[in-house]
């Protein structure tokens, strides 16, 4: 089956910014994407596979940690001794995966303010990994929060909207971007049937919240994207050296429906599987109107900021009904 996601070379990007002539061009493919399909791989990212590999290793080596350890940065709900409640790990018994949810490592302790706010915690990764592990979780977190920026600059000027949108919607650590890990053991019962096509699943049909997902996948794959013409589901092609990026509910309210979020699910999938999803989410006090990217049209949903816009869409995902 022939697939519907672009792949789209940034380098341009990367290289010379968002102004020359074959940015441009790289633009309106990011923006076609977003329109057609709100699914696109990229290339040319210029993030290392030697990050990327690391990343991994230090997904793998937490996952393969005794259940003991992996408790102990467990969410309130797992672990009754731990205070965080949003961050931290989850069990595969909860939605059929493990996870662990990371958010933005400069976030300390001594940020009482924005520590005051939901979902705002500092997740202690020392407890179970090793300075090299938490280093390289930095560095990856670094790097994507980045690449969402160029992503996301590169929207804004499709919309010839004033580019300083992105330094003021993204400013660390009050964002609630989330780096998170996800882990599929060998899948026996699925999450969810298909209504649609009977297929089991491993991960059950959604569209993302944030702004966009940035996912590195590995080579096991399992990801499908609906074609919202004829509803039939297409897979997402692996490329080792390139990120799936999807864009999420935010995004379709902040753009008034013209970018609209894509249902996706995950087949299951009988032998171990890891992605590493980076939900790329805007300060809590970001208010998603769409006049900010020169939208005139009256709103089609009700203006809020992030903080109430996310508190409401994370209750249709088990693994946050925390």
């Amino acid at each position: 089956m022939k697939g519907i996601v672009p792949k789209i070379n940034i380098s341009e990007l990367i290289i010379n910014g968002l102004n020359s002539s074959k940015s441009n061009k790289v633009i309106e493919q990011i923006k076609k994407a977003c329109l057609d399909v709100g699914f696109f791989t990229i290339v040319g990212h210029s993030i290392s596979t030697k990050l990327i590999n690391s990343t991994l290793i230090t997904s793998k080596k937490f996952f393969n940690l005794p259940m003991y350890k992996k408790l102990k940065i467990a969410s309130q709900r797992w672990n009754k001794k731990n205070s965080n409640i949003y961050r931290g790990y989850f069990p595969s018994f909860v939605n059929g995966k493990e996870g662990l949810d990371i958010g933005d490592p400069n976030l300390d302790n001594s940020m009482t303010k924005i520590l005051s706010k939901d979902k705002f915690e500092c997740l202690n990764l020392k407890k179970v990994l090793d300075n090299k592990s938490t280093l390289t979780i930095k560095k990856y977190f670094d790097c994507l929060f980045s690449l969402g920026e160029l992503l996301f600059k590169s929207i804004v000027k499709s919309f010839e909207a004033d580019l300083n949108i992105v330094d003021k919607a993204f400013v660390r650590p009050k964002t609630l971007t989330t780096l998170r890990f996800n882990y599929y053991p060998k899948q026996r019962k699925p999450v969810e049937i298909s209504t649609q096509d009977g297929k089991k699943l491993g991960c059950e049909t959604h569209v993302d919240s944030g702004i966009m997902t940035i996912l590195y996948q590995n080579k096991k794959g399992g990801l499908q994207v609906q074609n919202r013409g004829n509803l039939k589901w297409y897979n997402v092609p692996y490329n080792k050296n390139s990120f799936v990026v999807n864009t999420g509910l935010a995004l379709q309210m902040l753009t008034n429906d013209k970018f609209k979020a894509t249902n996706h699910r995950v087949i299951i999938n009988c032998e171990k599987r890891i992605s590493i999803p980076f939900f790329f989410e805007p300060n809590y006090d970001f208010v998603l109107n769409p006049v900010l990217l020169k939208i005139k049209k009256k709103p089609l949903y009700k203006i809020n900021n992030y903080e109430i816009f996310l508190a409401r869409s994370l209750k249709k995902f088990i693994e946050y009904k925390r």
